[in-house]
């Protein structure tokens, strides 16, 4: 038989015409190479994607959890193949010129894994992400090549302990501005930095990474129970086991993620992740992941959520508890059936068990009696969303605030304008922001920066000098999960394109307000219109290499900062 006459194997539609007849020897050759046996010619290939790295905890450890997978997939009769992709460590860039790589790292994270899936013919495949980016990137490709797919967590890290109290990295970021107000010695910010990060796993709050995972488990595209385990523990191991057998389960039944990531299971996402108070960071990711799988979601969508989702979660970083007490009084999944039981989620979306979500949640219990990490829907942290989107003059495409309400809801303020995060941090260190100032960061969106760095640093450096209810900080760039404060970001459209960001000046008035959802630049039309003629847009950073060809492709914050919207 030829290789034109050849019919896929439907039990292995993409590696069988990789590997099957007479012209494909050469295929086999290689193979064996690597370990393939006759018998493994036969059964379905299950890719593994691994970001295991060196280069930062969350991920020093999933090289582990990637061969627990393969076991899990080859026990369940396939073929389960490690393959690598990259990470970069937001927490080490933070602040520098590095950290404009940090959100380029998902699109080349899910090029990546599309590039090497579509290549080598998987039939199916578990992605394992520990940091920020790897997890929309990991979703980003299953949502693209649309093969039955598992999405794996690495799990969170254990707090760290300073004089008694549980420490993580954002302690440290804080504890950098509190040295630089005088309030620590140059020791106490060495301890709190050795001690801080006690070893593998993603940051201990409901920073990004917990909250991407937590948002993937709600969406249906991990086990249950995966995004609350800690990064060393049994459960993480049987969770990636069960991994390489639920995708097997997966493509013998023929069902493939697009049947899962429906426009109601993103919407449960949105629900989870506002009900934890969860990163900023999770409305750029979800509306990529969704343009990726095809389904219109819009930043309306996290306005319409949030009008009825409350805030139940009392985790940092604007909240007391880490990550890992959560795990220990259930993670999310009790969560999510009082949820579903209020009728905030939906219950018949399919997941990768091959179950609904309300199946899957039918037997949870809740919460023991006493605890105080999670409120009952009576009685709130915040009625509705966190997650506030503004529009106004400043934003007519919106913007993305962190709104938890401990900050207020209203801030009027005067600008102090900053062309980079490396100007503003070296004003708020030295003492030049006082109460009343609005923080106005520009040229930092997906094109300007380009890359969208967080701001972690400055937001940080403000909270560290006793500035957060004081000071408003807006930015066209993002916030890393662990910033908290009267923050806005994702302002839309961006300074680089002309954004009305661009126009701001010195001493200008601007008013945030969250209950309106408006965010306002005082400035007569007339004036602002004379400062539009004058301005002209600035030299592009970059001219060449990754960021200069991801500064021409990128789209808008408000349309997820996607590279492969080409069309539009």
């Amino acid at each position: 038989m030829s290789q034109s006459d050849h019919t896929p194997d439907p039990k292995r539609p993409w590696s069988s015409i990789v590997v099957d007849g007479v012209e494909r020897a050469p295929s086999r050759a290689m193979l064996r190479a690597v370990g393939f046996e006759d018998e493994d010619f036969q059964r379905p290939q299950i890719g593994i994607a691994s970001t295991w790295s060196m280069v930062t905890p969350c991920n020093m450890h999933i090289d582990q959890l990637a061969r627990h997978a393969q076991a899990g997939a080859d026990a369940a009769g396939a073929k389960g193949v490690i393959f690598n992709t990259i990470t970069i460590s937001d927490g080490i860039s933070m602040g520098t010129e590095g950290m404009k790589y940090s959100l380029v790292s998902r699109e080349v994270i899910a090029d990546s894994i599309e590039t090497v899936a579509g290549c080598e013919g998987f039939d199916g495949l578990v992605a394992i992400g520990g940091c920020d980016k790897n997890m929309p990137g990991c979703m980003i490709a299953i949502a693209r090549l649309n093969r039955p797919a598992v999405f794996v967590y690495g799990g969170t890290i254990l707090p760290g302990c300073h004089h008694d109290h549980n420490v993580d990295i954002v302690s440290v970021f804080e504890a950098v501005g509190r040295y630089a107000k005088h309030e620590i010695p140059l020791e106490e910010l060495t301890a709190i930095e050795r001690e801080a990060i006690p070893g593998a796993g993603a940051c201990g709050g409901m920073y990004t990474a917990n909250t991407m995972a937590s948002a993937i488990e709600a969406l249906g595209m991990s086990l249950p129970g995966s995004s609350a385990q800690a990064a060393i523990s049994q459960d993480k191991t049987m969770d990636c086991e069960q991994a390489g057998r639920a995708v097997v389960r997966m493509l013998d039944s023929g069902l493939r993620p697009r049947d899962i990531m429906t426009r109601e299971a993103f919407l449960n996402a949105i629900t989870v992740v506002i009900a934890l108070g969860g990163s900023t960071n999770a409305v750029l990711h979800l509306l990529a992941m969704a343009h990726a799988a095809e389904v219109d979601l819009r930043l309306e969508d996290f306005v319409s959520v949030g009008r009825r989702v409350p805030v139940l979660a009392d985790l940092r970083p604007s909240g007391r508890y880490m990550m890992a007490e959560l795990v220990e009084i259930g993670g999310i999944l009790p969560l999510m059936k009082t949820l579903l039981d209020a009728g905030l989620l939906y219950g018949d979306c399919m997941t990768v068990t091959g179950k609904s979500l309300a199946e899957n949640l039918a037997e949870v219990a809740p919460y023991p009696e006493g605890q105080d990490i999670i409120r009952p829907l009576d009685r709130p942290i915040k009625k509705d969303s966190h997650l506030v989107i503004l529009y106004g003059n400043l934003a007519p495409e919106g913007a993305v605030a962190k709104i938890t309400g401990k900050e207020g809801l209203r801030f009027t303020g005067r600008a102090r304008v900053f062309a980079s995060e490396e100007e503003a941090l070296r004003a708020i260190l030295d003492g030049e922001i006082h109460k009343g100032h609005v923080i106005v960061i520009r040229y930092e969106g997906p094109k300007g920066g380009p890359g969208m760095r967080e701001m972690l640093a400055p937001t940080s450096a403000v909270m560290g000098r006793g500035l957060g209810k004081d000071v408003a900080l807006i930015t066209d760039g993002r916030f890393s999960g662990g910033s908290h404060g009267f923050v806005v970001g994702h302002i839309t459209p961006e300074a680089a394109v002309g954004g009305p960001l661009a126009l701001v000046e010195d001493g200008d008035e601007i008013t945030i307000d969250a209950e309106r959802r408006e965010i306002t630049l005082r400035v007569d039309e007339a004036e602002l219109e004379r400062r539009r003629r004058a301005w002209r847009p600035p030299e592009p950073r970059y001219r060449r290499g990754v960021l200069a060809k991801y500064a021409r492709l990128v789209t808008s914050a408000s349309r997820g900062a996607v590279t492969d919207d080409l069309g539009s």
